[in-house]
């Protein structure tokens, strides 16, 4: 009862709003939203729920989005939508089950603009893709909402976007044409922004593609899926290409048969049938059986080669010039696998075998960022690089997690002061600053991919040199010899984890 209280109230103030300020209001190709402007930072107008494809239920449940239909009809945008929220493991009786905010209608975006842009504005964009190792992820997390980085600037525009993950976003079926779905609801969406971003404020010709960890390595692989068409004018990879190592090799679609047999689906020879009696299975019993699977052989729901859209040799591609010519961002944390690695779970102050940080943030992270950045210096295209080094009291609760994936998050998103709930102290002045520069540069980046970066003193990057770190010892930004991070990946030096 309390939901639908606060549901009404929401819906009241948003109907309030708007007809004081018809600004709330914008009008789109498939229909017009009403959103809200935001409670903390009034210099912030915020569209929380804007579908940009069909649902994907039914007989369109794995299958590739479907677009909307040209439609005027009106909507309040002052929920946060639906996502799919899996992640696999069996840690406890509650593990990987279905929560109440999941829903296979999760295909939906959401857009902060500065409250008093003009319709005529053309301000860049920047689109971002959140991560969660393609099982989970969503809109609504605390330290991904951009409200405080608009409302500061005033000069941009960011849009986020849900995505299918698992089984939902890559399920890898034998009677589908496409195992990795997912992709194509990111270019949906990315095509939705670029069709309709005008009306908003945003400049459709000015949109910058970013991702975190999985949205990162989806972002690559934009790179080369689209590389005729990139719709963007820039990219922006934060940990993570398409050169690190694909989470599943289930050419046989072992998996969703698997699944598909113990939810009462059993047709191992004939695919077709197979798929057809999983696209009527409740959601809830999908949800349940792979998050709550924890034996074997071992379950895995991720991208997959498909030489359509995820690729098997991307030096080959990128050889034969079929990737994007836009220039990019290249990003990884110092000591990236420090929450990724086991904890010992008797003394957690210790925190994990750092030589075993070390070498999983050299292969999965910086090596494979290494190695795109020499890839794209031989197709002549633009790379500017950065390492994230910050270590902050208030964010880090233990001193050994230092400069850990995803904590320049809160530095882009400029949440670092709220998104931390075990934090004693408030941010340093360093810390401040250094969020401030960071997100400088990236403006800088979506302004103008070539001339602005090195405006201020970001230069693209060749191997040896033209790394910028950010925030290590509290500086905010130093310029660092590339070859000081990348060398011990081809066998020169030691990697520093707390440069």
């Amino acid at each position: 009862m309390k939901f639908h209280v606060a549901s009404a109230g929401l819906l009241l103030a948003a109907t309030a709003q708007a007809a004081a300020d018809p600004s709330l209001t914008v009008r789109t190709v498939t229909g017009a939203f009403t959103g809200l402007r935001n409670a903390n930072f009034s210099g912030v107008r915020e569209f929380r729920n804007i579908p940009f494809a069909q649902p994907p239920v039914g007989s369109l449940r794995f299958q590739p989005p479907q677009p909307l239909p040209p439609s005027t009809q009106h909507h309040y945008s002052t929920r946060f939508p639906h996502r799919v929220h899996m992640e696999n493991g069996n840690q406890n009786h509650t593990s990987g089950l279905t929560l109440q905010t999941s829903s296979e209608d999760c295909l939906s975006l959401a857009i902060w603009t500065p409250y008093n842009v003009s319709a005529t504005a053309k301000l860049p964009v920047i689109f971002f893709m959140t991560g969660g190792g393609f099982e989970t992820g969503g809109i609504d997390i605390a330290g991904q909402i951009p409200a405080s980085w608009v409302h500061r600037t005033q000069e941009h525009i960011v849009v986020t976007i849900n995505y299918r993950v698992n089984i939902f976003g890559f399920p890898n079926a034998g009677g589908l044409n496409n195992p990795n779905p997912a992709i194509l609801d990111q270019r949906m969406a990315l095509e939705w922004v670029h069709e309709n971003i005008a009306a908003f404020g945003g400049d459709p010709e000015a949109i910058t593609m970013w991702g975190q960890s999985a949205g990162s390595q989806s972002t690559d692989y934009h790179n080369y899926a689209f590389w005729d068409n990139p719709i963007v004018q820039g990219s922006f990879s934060q940990s993570g290409t398409a050169l690190k190592a694909l989470p599943s090799e289930d050419y046989s679609h072992s998996n969703f048969t698997f699944v598909a047999k113990h939810l009462g689906c059993d047709f191992p020879h004939n695919p077709t049938a197979e798929l057809e009696c999983m696209q009527q299975v409740p959601m809830a019993m999908i949800e349940n059986f792979v998050g709550q699977y924890d034996g074997e052989p071992s379950l895995s729901f991720g991208p997959i080669a498909d030489d359509l859209y995820i690729f098997s040799d991307y030096p080959a591609r990128a050889a034969e010039g079929k990737i994007s010519p836009r220039p990019a961002i290249f990003s990884d944390a110092a000591n990236n696998d420090a929450t990724l690695d086991t904890w010992p779970s008797a003394n957690v102050t210790v925190g994990p075998y750092q030589p075993t940080v070390n070498e999983g943030t050299l292969e999965d992270w910086v090596c494979p960022t290494a190695n795109t950045s020499i890839l794209r210096a031989n197709a002549n295209v633009t790379t500017y690089r950065y390492q994230y080094a910050g270590n902050w009291s208030n964010e880090d609760p233990y001193a050994w997690l230092g400069a850990y994936h995803s904590s320049d998050l809160m530095m882009n998103f400029g949440t670092y002061f709220y998104h931390v709930t075990n934090a004693t102290t408030g941010p340093s002045a360093p810390e401040i600053k250094t969020s401030r520069v960071m997100q400088d540069h990236i403006l800088a980046f979506m302004k103008d991919p070539v001339k602005g970066p090195p405006a201020m003193g970001w230069m693209p990057y060749t191997y040896g040199s033209n790394v910028l770190r950010f925030g290590a010892h509290g500086v905010p930004v130093q310029n660092v010899s590339g070859y000081e991070i990348d060398g011990p990946c081809f066998g020169n030096g030691t990697y520093n984890p707390f440069p």
